[in-house]
């Protein structure tokens, strides 16, 4: 058995999905009502695709008369029961009236919701819900053309590589890895890495490299019917700026670079340099050259600890301010200078960081006391000193 099973309890009737691996022998599992429990894999058993189809199809509905109604005896050639949904038939037609056609009787229908407009072309990532709190991250291959792909996770700065494959065009990936909505503040960034290619194609492109992260104030709201795949699911594309198109006059003049550059250099020996120097009307005979040695490389850039007091207004940290920013944009930027800023205190071994988010409508504050509450490093934070900022700055204490 693998994450992402279904599975049914030997000791009940309870069916859930596996959502983690524990041991050799016992494996977490999501009940359909929403909680986890830990079963050993002797108490399971999978359940076949099939069987939904084959015992557990719904009921149909049965119209049932309203409470203190009396049953009407059906009339000559009317039908026992009308169709639910459909109001009774107005009884028996008089001689000579009209009778009314099947229109007439039917209520006027409301009208059909604009379905959303499906997808554009492009590489996709998606997040589908296997059960109420696990997903399943995919990737969409939504164009013409096939695709060569790497799939790692990045975390705390680390990168560890785990899935590479191929994708027809208009084809899905496998599941690439399973993600716990409860875990959210500990999902890693994940980086894909994109090479489309087309057969007898007469254009040649670079590779595409994506790092996504996951943020609360726009994740929920991706949540669309995603392409390929005609399901519900968190859907970020990958390719909103598409890979260039490699011009082949340039890859050979930087090839041509690169062997000029590993070629080594001539050298003279003495007698060559000697008859050189004569041949260009000196006396003096020409030094033979030395080797250059190579450059030192370069020492990395020393991690710069954020001011004791970090601004996070929209205008400090954009010298145009929040001139064509969204609101999601604008928070979005904020939050991304403030996880920054931490991590570099961190980092430093500084004691504490005051951050200057302001008043306002209090979304802003949330998120960053949120984020400070599910941080380790953090001794606590609090209002910093209301006085001087109001409610409009946070003192963090860190460990």
């Amino acid at each position: 058995m693998n994450v992402g099973d279904r599975v049914r309890l030997l000791t009940g009737t309870e069916e859930g999905i596996i959502t983690r691996v524990l041991d050799s022998e016992l494996v977490e599992v999501a009940i359909d009502n929403d909680f986890t429990i830990p079963v050993l894999l002797r108490e399971l058993v999978p359940v076949a695709a099939e069987e939904g189809s084959a015992f557990r199809r719904p009921a149909p509905e049965v119209a049932r008369p309203s409470t203190g109604a009396k049953k009407s005896k059906p009339q000559g050639g009317q039908p026992k029961a009308a169709r639910p949904g459909t109001p009774p038939p107005p009884g028996p037609a008089r001689p000579g009236a009209p009778q009314a056609g099947p229109s007439a009787a039917m209520p006027p229908r409301p009208a059909a919701a604009t379905p959303p407009p499906p997808a554009p072309k492009g590489l996709y990532l998606a997040l589908v819900h296997q059960a109420p709190e696990l997903l399943a991250l995919h990737l969409l291959n939504n164009t013409e053309a096939e695709v060569v792909f790497t799939y790692g996770e990045e975390r705390q700065g680390k990168y560890r590589a785990l899935a590479t494959g191929q994708l027809k065009a208009k084809a899905a990936s496998a599941p690439l890895a399973h993600l716990h909505l409860k875990d959210f503040e500990q999902w890693p960034a994940v980086v894909f890495q994109l090479l489309s290619f087309k057969l007898n194609a007469d254009t040649a492109y670079d590779l595409l490299t994506k790092r996504q992260s996951f943020k609360a104030a726009t994740f929920y709201s991706s949540r669309r019917p995603a392409p390929v795949i005609g399901k519900e699911a968190y859907l970020f594309q990958l390719d909103e700026k598409p890979a260039p198109a490699l011009n082949p006059e340039k890859l050979a003049q930087a090839e041509a670079a690169l062997e000029a550059a590993a070629a080594p250099a001539p050298v003279l020996d003495a007698k060559r340099a000697n008859a050189l120097q004569q041949a260009l009307g000196g006396d003096k005979p020409a030094p033979v050259p030395a080797a250059i040695a190579p450059a030192p490389p370069k020492p990395a850039a020393a991690l710069v600890p954020p001011p004791h007091e970090f601004d996070l207004h929209i205008d400090k940290l954009r010298p145009e301010g929040a001139e064509g920013l969204s609101n999601t944009a604008m928070l979005r930027q904020q939050l991304d200078a403030f996880e920054d800023a931490l991590s570099r205190a961190l980092a430093t071994n500084m004691h504490e960081i005051i951050f200057i988010h302001g008043a306002g409508n209090g979304v802003l504050r949330k998120e960053i006391h949120r984020q400070l509450s599910r941080n380790k490093d953090i001794k606590f934070f609090e209002d910093a000193q209301k006085e001087k900022f109001g409610y409009g700055a946070t003192l963090v204490r860190l460990k």
